[in-house]
């Protein structure tokens, strides 16, 4: 003390800036975690809409395979190779355009529904529990199905013109 200067008291660490930099850091961990969820259940929307769409594909595929089918042969392909190049003519025709990947399993291994040794259908191999429940046209048969393997994408219904019966007018 012979300096003069008068003699201080140690301060007593409060830490309060340390308790409010982890209260930010919970509450930023809050905040991405509820951002991840919103991320994810995005991400599944997506991708069921992709497996929507690629199922309309397969069914297109399979309804012009059967359509375009020449008197006498098989109206269903035995692989999905036979929808990318159809082999019945001189020159193959392409009822797919590719071999698409199944978006749920990213995966080109569909499960594929056989009638007599023949694809009649296709369906992904996710039993996971579908976001969507209720389906518009031409998925309307898909309402009431819970997990993605229930939604089989068959060939598209031909189109058939209706037949007029003629009225009788007579008196």
């Amino acid at each position: 003390m012979a300096s003069g200067e008068p003699r201080r008291r140690p301060r007593r660490q409060r830490g309060f800036g340390y308790l409010m930099l982890l209260f930010a850091i919970a509450a930023l961990g809050l905040g991405l975690a509820s951002a991840g969820q919103v991320w994810h259940t995005t991400a599944r929307r997506e991708k069921e809409a992709q497996l929507l769409f690629i199922g309309q594909q397969f069914r297109q595929a399979l309804a012009a395979y059967r359509d375009q089918s020449p008197v006498g042969t098989p109206t269903a392909p035995a692989s999905l190779d036979d929808l990318l190049a159809d082999r019945r003519f001189p020159v193959p025709r392409p009822h797919l355009r590719r071999l698409w990947r199944d978006p749920m399993t990213n995966d080109t291994d569909w499960v594929l529904v056989r009638q007599d040794g023949r694809i009649v259908a296709i369906r992904s191999r996710v039993d996971a529990q579908a976001l969507r429940l209720v389906h518009a046209a031409p998925d309307a048969a898909f309402n009431g199905t819970n997990s993605y393997s229930e939604w089989v994408f068959t060939a598209a219904e031909p189109v058939v013109a209706a037949t007029r019966i003629p009225e009788n007018n007579t008196p």
